[in-house]
Order: structure tokens, then sequence, then C-alpha cells
């Protein structure tokens, strides 16, 4: 359902645009004074807009996410978790060793 819906935006946007891609018919005659006389700006199309912010705003995304993967690599935070998970599970071996020893004495006393 989902992507139908995509699907008909997108057809929706092509065929609302379509007039901006067109190109026009020109004559030798109509060439050769265009080559001539200074060219004039293009507008762009509603689509061709839609298309550059959408593309702007996935670069800015894309360096913004590499900005904070460069920030955390120079806080060495994976160096920092190893040592956590190290630390513990040594800890949590001693206590449950410990807890392990007390349940023994008291199920099993002599």
């Amino acid at each position: 359902m989902n992507k139908l819906l995509v699907i008909t935006v997108l057809v929706a946007l092509l065929a609302l645009n379509a007039e901006s891609f067109r190109v026009s018919r020109q004559t030798e005659e109509e060439v050769e004074v265009q080559r001539v006389e200074p060219v004039e700006p293009v507008e762009e199309g509603t689509l061709t807009k839609l298309t550059d912010a959408v593309k702007s705003y996935y670069a800015g995304a894309v360096n913004t996410a590499s900005e904070y993967l460069e920030n955390i690599k120079g806080l060495k935070l994976e160096e920092k978790a190893k040592n956590l998970y190290s630390e513990t599970t040594n800890i949590m071996s001693t206590y449950s060793g410990i807890m392990q020893d007390q349940m023994y004495y008291i199920f099993y006393q002599n």
C-alpha cells in the first residue's frame, strides 16, 4: 500500500512538471541567431527544485553523521565500552561465586 502511494505521488510530480523539461523545436535560423545572442538563464521546474532540495538535505545529513562519527572516534568510546564490559563481567563473576557459595551452605548444612 505504501509503495503504491509513493509511486502515485512520484507520477503526479512528474506529470505536473513535464512542461519544464520539454525542449522547444527550433529552426536552423533560430539556432544561428541564438548562438550570436547571449543565452538567458532557464527557469528551473518544480521537480528540479524539489530534487535539488532533497539532494542538499541528504548531503547535509551525511555530513552531520560523518562529523558525529569522527567525534565519537575521537572520544575512544569503543575502548571505554570494552573496558566497562570486562570490568563488569569480572565483578559479576566474583559476586555470583559468592552467591553460589551462600546458597550451597544454606541448602547443604552439615
